[in-house]
Order: structure tokens, then C-alpha cells, then sequence
């Protein structure tokens, strides 16, 4: 393992109703990102299969390989025309629509006993770092109940465990054009633009978990 601070992106792949999805090209292009600030941090990504399964048994795979200072989830509400960053995770899975399986969950919550989990205050600062780029953007406290919401829930998990990361956070994207950032998708939002407000955020929490990596370390 290096010493470089290490941002785990993860997207989504498609899934029944969504054949394309633009988390995929987003998270290839912010992995792919040189930049001085950059330079100490080892960007990884990856893709999930949009199934509970898949979450279940790949993201303690990579947390436990990668050792992750902080998550910087994607996934697409393609009824949404902005983006959406998202504050919380609900203790709650739909039970009306299949995973990219074709399962249905059993049950409408995804542990007992809870109601919901906050991802903390620092999505207030990925909230303005997006809003500089001029994208339109907004805070969200409800991530549904499909598979976004259910790995916000996990990561969540993940970072309240002592060897966790220290921050997580889950950003819900528009449908923007397939083929280009010169074409407009039905949100108005280019991909370019897109992958700017993407870059912004990931600095910024770059910028968190290089400050809490620093509080962590022993005198």
C-alpha cells in the first residue's frame, strides 16, 4: 500500500430503464484527472453491477484492498434535471422494482430498527464546490430507495467503523447527452460540465480527507 492519500469514485452501470448511464464515463474521466493538487492522491474507480448483491460483497472487497481515505459515489436520477447532493441515507428498499437481476427485495428496509443516517456536514462543502462551477446543484434528503440509496446506507456503514474511511458522500446526476459534451441531454446539463462540478467536489474532498488523514496520524 502506497502512502499517497487514496479517493475511492464509484458509479453504476445500467440498469431496467436506464440503458445508458452517465456515472460510468464520469467516474472513468475523474480517475483519468491530472492535477498538482492531485499528485499525492491515488484516484481509483470502479463500476457496480446494479445489484444488492454485487454492493454487498464488492464494497468490502475494495474498502479492505484499497484501504480508502474517502468515497465519492455517482449514480443517476434521470428524473432529476440537476444535480443532487445527497445528505443521507434511508433505512428503505423498494420492493416494486428489480435490480439489474431481475430480484426484488424481500423487505422494505434494508436493517431493523433504524430511520435514516447522515452522511455529516462536509456535503455542505461539496454542495458549494459544485455550485462555483455555475452547474445547477442541490442538497437531497431523500436518495429513494433503489440501489444509490442502498450503497449510501453501506458506505455509511463502512466509514462509522474505527479502520473506515473518513468521509463518504453520494452524488446523484442528471441524464446528460450520451455522445459528447457539445449536445445537451434532457437535463440541459453537458457532460463537461458534468465532469467540472465532479472535479471540484472530489477537491474538496480531497482537500477533507487530507485534513482528517493529518488529525489521525500520531504525534
Amino acid at each position: 500500500m502506497s502512502g499517497k492519500l487514496r479517493i475511492l469514485l464509484t458509479g453504476f452501470g445500467p440498469f431496467p430503464g436506464a440503458p445508458f448511464n452517465p456515472t460510468m464515463p464520469l467516474v472513468a474521466r475523474l480517475t483519468q484527472l491530472r492535477r498538482p493538487a492531485l499528485d499525492d492522491v491515488e484516484l481509483t474507480g470502479h463500476i457496480f453491477h446494479v445489484t444488492y448483491q454485487t454492493v454487498d460483497r464488492e464494497l468490502p472487497e475494495l474498502i479492505k484492498e484499497l484501504a480508502p481515505q474517502a468515497l465519492l459515489m455517482f449514480g443517476l436520477a434521470d428524473r432529476t434535471p440537476y444535480l443532487r447532493v445527497e445528505t443521507r441515507a434511508r433505512n428503505a428498499v423498494t420492493t416494486l422494482l428489480p435490480d439489474a437481476d431481475g430480484t426484488l427485495a424481500r423487505q422494505g428496509s434494508i436493517v431493523s430498527g433504524a430511520d435514516s443516517m447522515a452522511f455529516g456536514p462536509h456535503t455542505a462543502s461539496l454542495l458549494r464546490a459544485a455550485l462555483a462551477t455555475g452547474i445547477d446543484a442541490r442538497p437531497s434528503r431523500d436518495a429513494g430507495s433503489y440501489l444509490c440509496n442502498y450503497l449510501s446506507w453501506r458506505a455509511i456503514e463502512a466509514c462509522r467503523r474505527p479502520d473506515g474511511p473518513s468521509h463518504a458522500a453520494f452524488i446523484h446526476v442528471p441524464l446528460v447527452a450520451r455522445d459528447g459534451a457539445s449536445h445537451h441531454g434532457s437535463s440541459g446539463i453537458t457532460p463537461d460540465q458534468l465532469v467540472d462540478a465532479g472535479e471540484a467536489m472530489l477537491m474538496e474532498l480531497t482537500k477533507l480527507a487530507r485534513q482528517a488523514a493529518r488529525e489521525a496520524a500520531p504525534a
